[in-house]
């Protein structure tokens, strides 16, 4: 039971660490693309979202959830239906913290801290 117990924390660690990897890819890519090139917020995020979906499911795949036997063309797939959900969420969620009038660096900001619990539950039980 304890070494249940630290494999769950250590996962937890290891998708916290890719989580916030991603996160931070993200941020970066939409606060470039506001300040930079003059984008709308929900638009680089859309962009952003893609990009760093990828440093997530590699990260995921051969890191958090590296002692998996799904394999690939199975998680793949999955992982899929569950970004584009989260995608939505994301989207959404920063629609309406911009509505709300809250400078989008915040607004981002708290989309990204709501949405790896859903995610982190998916992803182990259904996914990997």
């Amino acid at each position: 039971m304890a070494s249940m117990n630290k494999f769950l924390v250590m996962q937890l660690m290891r998708f916290g660490i890719i989580g916030s990897l991603a996160a931070f890819i993200n941020f970066s890519i939409v606060i470039l693309l506001v300040e930079l090139l003059g984008w709308h917020p929900l638009s680089a995020n859309a962009i952003a979202f893609f990009i760093a979906f990828q440093v997530s499911y590699s990260g995921h795949r051969y890191w958090t959830f590296r002692n998996t036997t799904t394999q690939h063309r199975v998680a793949f797939p999955k992982l899929l239906i569950v970004q584009i959900i989260d995608f939505f969420a994301n989207e959404g969620l920063f629609y309406f913290f911009l509505s709300m009038h809250l400078p989008y660096p915040l607004a981002l900001l708290i989309v990204l801290m709501i949405l790896p619990i859903l995610t982190f539950t998916v992803s182990k039980f259904w996914i990997f």
